[in-house]
């Protein structure tokens, strides 16, 4: 069975970067959101393994300390992170597996499995993501102007990933991710080596 691969997928609010995602879920059925472990308690309807794989904190503590997680972030109080084991039992598997982060979850990730393909979802524009951003309706003038600031330095770290794929077409985005992920599992790897020598072999 051929190995899986590890998609990190990044980009500002805004951008239609889980819009994108959960279309590429749709089309791919070798393909898999990663389920992250949190601490904080189950919302009604969610499952264990299914949403989130529940945890106390002494124990996600535990499993940074033993490097357990490819990433973790703490967020209003709770903490949240891959739990490697999983991506990996998944990637064996021949699932690939998408994981939808921040820059610095992805600088991360890159850091412990430098295999990972790292794909930024970039807007059309700045003016398009503001007008994105201000459609909501939900903000105030402050809130806006920090969600604004903070997705810009979010793109000055675009050109740390392998790919850039503009969002101005959302079924052009989708095609183009897509489009990626198959080029990185044709790539010649280790893993090919021995299908090359068969080939060899028969000449």
């Amino acid at each position: 069975m051929k190995q899986g691969k590890l998609f990190v997928v990044s980009g500002p609010s805004g951008t239609g970067k889980g819009t994108v995602c959960g279309r590429i879920l749709d089309d791919r059925e070798n393909t898999i959101y990663s389920v992250s472990m949190t601490t904080r308690e189950p919302r009604e309807g969610e499952e264990d393994g299914k949403e989130y794989f529940f945890t106390d904190k002494e124990k996600f503590l535990k499993m940074i300390d033993d490097g357990e997680l490819l990433e973790h972030a703490q967020v209003y109080g709770q903490h949240y992170g891959t739990p490697k084991a999983f991506v990996a039992d998944m990637l064996k598997n021949g699932k690939n597996v998408i994981l939808e982060l921040d820059v610095q979850g992805a600088m991360s990730v890159r850091k412990e499995d430098p295999d990972a393909v790292l794909i930024f979802i970039l807007p059309p524009s700045v003016a398009e993501l503001e007008r994105r951003i201000s459609g909501r309706g939900t903000e105030s003038p402050e809130s806006k102007a920090r969600r604004l600031s903070e997705a810009i330095n979010e793109i000055s770290c675009a050109d740390k990933y392998d790919y850039i794929v503009i969002n101005d077409d959302l079924d052009k985005a989708v095609e183009e991710v897509k489009a990626i992920m198959t080029a990185e599992q044709l790539k010649v790897t280790e893993s090919s080596a021995g299908v090359i020598e068969k080939y060899k072999e028969e000449s």
